[in-house]
């Protein structure tokens, strides 16, 4: 009887002794281990699901809650943000000629007001078209309306009639605008980083600048009328 039982302990009892002690180890080994490395696939990637930290298949770190590129929510755009909100001033300045100078035409019976107005709504046309083509390459969007103190300009002025109407016209929308945009204008021509920007602004600002002194002149004819 015990040459039996020694001779089965030899052959069967044995190999699950040493299987069982390898699985408690291999256990305890696992419980040491960082989590992330737990669900290590055979490729190498961690099992966390897409977006969460950890790293990429070629090794870099990737940010929690980031795309795989690592790149922003941008527009596309080419020029700096200071650039873009230049042409932006720029696009409501000229919008804001071209509604006034539309409202002119219609309110106004001085003929050198309704001269004057159609300059405006003529050469601001121009200059919005040509900045929107550079807006358009440079991947810029702009606004397709003016500003709210453009708005509030324009309510003002359709509440008025005759010449009244004329004096504030040439004065706020003649004098005062041109004024501003001339300002825009030098600010483009000193600090764009964009060339074309930076070029468009210099090309511009002698005919804005004519438009500022022939609204000075229309302004004093106006108020020389009673």
């Amino acid at each position: 009887m015990f040459k039996t039982l020694e001779k089965f302990t030899a052959t069967g009892w044995h190999q699950p002794v040493r299987t069982l002690a390898a699985l408690t180890l291999s256990a305890m080994a696992m419980a040491y281990l960082p989590a992330g490395a737990q669900g290590t696939s055979p490729s190498g990637n961690t099992g966390s699901a897409s977006g969460a930290a950890g790293v990429t298949s070629s090794g870099a770190p990737r940010v929690a809650g980031g795309n795989a590129s690592g790149t922003g929510t941008g527009t596309g755009s080419m020029v700096s943000r200071d650039d873009g909100k230049m042409m932006a001033d720029l696009a409501h300045a000229n919008i804001a000629e071209i509604e006034t100078g539309k409202m002119a035409l219609e309110k106004s019976q001085n003929p050198s007001v309704k001269k004057f107005a159609q300059h405006m709504v003529d050469d601001h046309t121009a200059a919005l078209q040509e900045l929107q083509t550079l807006a358009q390459a440079k991947g810029v969007k702009l606004p397709d309306s003016t500003d709210m103190q453009h708005k509030t300009l324009a309510v003002t002025l359709k509440a008025m009639t005759g010449n009244t109407f004329d004096n504030q016209y040439m004065k706020r929308a003649g004098v005062n605008d041109h004024q501003r945009t001339i300002q825009l204008l030098e600010k483009a021509e000193k600090n764009a980083k964009d060339p074309a920007l930076k070029a468009m602004a210099i090309k511009m600002l002698p005919t804005v600048q004519g438009h500022l002194k022939h609204a000075q002149q229309g302004v004093a004819a106006v108020s020389d009328k009673k």
